[in-house]
């Protein structure tokens, strides 16, 4: 089977969320950053199904997470903190989500990421 197969086609694409449950981490590892990129709108349906399928693999996948919070993408950041910050523990990680939370950009302020990230911090 080639993994490919494996990345949703489409935002409604659930049948193949449910195929991925079927695969170990090793398995995925090479679509991850493909997954995450489902997860740039909360309001996706397979968003949620997708956070859930990759929240045990956080710290494996914490080199992503880390390049999706130090982007440009104020929507994406805050779905990602809601989706994995109150469970990651990867030091890398919490340094970006504590300069988010102390030094955040306008940006960053305007789309209310840094109150996710404040709310992480005090947790």
């Amino acid at each position: 089977m080639d993994i490919k197969n494996l990345i949703p086609k489409d935002k409604f694409d659930l049948e193949t969320v449910e195929k991925l449950k079927q695969h170990s981490f090793d398995d995925i590892q090479p679509i991850v950053p493909d997954l995450l990129e489902w997860l740039q709108d909360i309001n996706w349906p397979i968003s949620q199904p997708i956070a859930e399928f990759l929240l045990p693999f956080s710290e494996k996948i914490a080199p992503e997470i880390v390049k999706i919070l130090k982007s440009k993408d104020e929507m994406w950041k805050y779905c990602i903190l809601m989706a994995f910050g109150k469970n990651i523990k990867n030091t890398l990680v919490l340094k970006e989500i504590n300069r988010i939370a102390e030094n955040p950009t306008q940006d960053e302020i305007d789309d209310g990421v840094n109150e996710i990230a404040n709310e992480i911090n005090n947790n």
